[in-house]
């Protein structure tokens, strides 16, 4: 397989041996040594480069994404965010002025996370930098380094990236080279994956990466997802809202702030930005975890999938896709091609518990969407992520919360049913014991919400 890229301002026409090799080591591989590798699992941001494409531009893990994933698209690592006359970036120089480097391992992820930050005007840092680390300056300098660079205008060398010719550069031999597929569109992966049903789908990859990285696994066959542009569409229906698989958490967030205003506050706990930024919704759901953080919401809000193999396509509520640990209703050769939710979900709330704030995994979520007429609970949908092998309804608890009234009492008096609805495991973060007095926390919590109360973690009342 041949792509072709343009790194630091050259086009670069790469023979790809081995497809699960990792954007990460094939920078190192070619003195491209700036971009560091920390943790390698896509937590410390030291690996951080900057990704442009017809969608935009944004900052994204190195050590998460394998190299036939920037096919046709512009790379800019450490060494190529200056000026080619050395003119440093306005992100570089502020670091410098502001002190916000001392070991210096961690600042080349930092200055592609800032750098691509600066360039889409964006300013929101608390959420842009959470995927990046920092264990010796601290984030005082680096934030104030952030603050004064966004008073200067974006990099004039760097505006030839959005002008790069990306539909000529991703020909050459995509797609059709076994043991690598890179499929344009939804009905040519149809057709292969009908042919090739043992084969790895590989969406962002975010996920997928660390079998390869972490548990060494070897994936004979795969298919990247990224070219498939009519997967990562939303569209509008009479009934609600299409969202392709292909759609990033990213993209899905900055939508969903319109009509589902909620889901879009609850995925931006999703991981971080790097990682929002290629994740899917679809790989989130078909990733089968207990723990996914897409499910619970989705399932509240009554989403359902529709599954094609080949030409047939059928749909199912998500709740029944998942039928036990990293077991689903998909048949081989099936692939899930997009999640409908409906036009607005005004009850839905969603609550993360971890260990971290930012870019960590729940030890519990739960999503409410209740329905209220009058003074009492007319209709409840109820799911939890992290609490069985599955993400699932709370069923029974459902069930004796309609009919009543909408009180900390009579929700207190169906807690004891989630005992019914799920039997938590324990592991290395949590027991199962706090699964249940976490998730019953949160039905509480939600109560209380509801009647006004300040509930955010973030904010602090007397």
């Amino acid at each position: 397989m041949e792509i072709a890229f343009l790194l630091n301002g050259e086009t670069r026409r790469v023979r790809v041996e081995d497809p699960l090799q990792s954007l990460l080591d094939w920078l190192r591989a070619e003195g491209l040594t700036g971009t560091k590798e920390g943790c390698n699992e896509g937590d410390c941001g030291a690996c951080t480069v900057m990704v442009s494409d017809a969608a935009g531009r944004r900052a994204v893990n190195a050590c998460l994404t394998m190299l036939p994933q920037i096919a046709g698209k512009a790379l800019r690592t450490i060494e190529g965010i200056a000026a080619p006359d050395g003119t440093l970036h306005p992100v570089q120089q502020a670091m410098i002025d502001h002190h916000g480097s001392q070991c210096g391992f961690c600042t080349p992820g930092f200055i592609a996370s800032m750098a691509t930050a600066h360039e889409n005007r964006r300013t929101d840092y608390d959420d842009l930098l959470a995927g990046n680390l920092c264990r010796c300056t601290g984030y005082v300098p680096i934030l104030r380094a952030a603050e004064a660079a966004a008073l200067e205008q974006p990099a004039a060398w760097l505006r030839t990236d959005a002008s790069f010719p990306l539909a000529e550069m991703a020909t050459g031999g995509l797609g059709q080279t076994d043991p690598a597929f890179l499929p344009e569109t939804g009905d040519e992966l149809a057709q292969w994956y009908l042919a090739h049903p043992e084969a790895t789908l590989i969406a962002g990859g975010t996920d997928v990466s660390l079998w390869v990285t972490k548990a060494l696994r070897d994936l004979p066959e795969v298919a990247f997802l990224s070219h498939c542009k009519d997967l990562a569409q939303i569209r509008e229906t009479p009934d609600g809202f299409v969202i392709g698989a292909g759609v990033t958490i990213a993209a899905l967030r900055a939508w969903a702030e319109g009509p589902h205003p909620a889901l879009a506050g609850f995925l931006r706990r999703f991981a971080s930005e790097q990682v929002r930024q290629m994740a899917t919704i679809g790989g989130n759901i078909a990733n089968g975890s207990p723990i996914g953080d897409g499910p619970p919401a989705l399932i509240a809000m009554g989403a359902s999938l529709t599954l094609r193999r080949g030409q047939d396509r059928r749909r199912m509520p998500l709740e029944e896709f998942f039928l036990d640990y990293r077991k689903q209703d998909r048949r081989p050769g099936e692939f899930v091609e997009s999640v409908s939710l409906p036009k607005s979900a005004p009850g839905l709330r969603c609550y993360k518990l971890s260990k971290r704030f930012d870019q960590d995994i729940s030890a519990v979520c739960g999503a409410f969407n209740l329905t209220i007429k009058g003074s009492k609970i007319e209709t409840a949908r109820i799911a939890f992520g992290g609490m069985a092998g599955i993400p699932k309804r709370a069923s029974r608890f459902e069930t004796a919360l309609i009919g009543q009234p909408l009180t900390e009492e009579s929700m207190a008096a169906a807690l004891p049913l989630l005992e019914q609805d799920f039997t938590p495991l324990s592991d290395m973060r949590a027991s199962a014991a706090y699964r249940m007095n976490a998730a019953q926390a949160m039905a509480l919590r939600h109560v209380r919400a509801l009647s006004g109360a300040a509930v955010s973690v973030l904010e602090v009342t007397p």
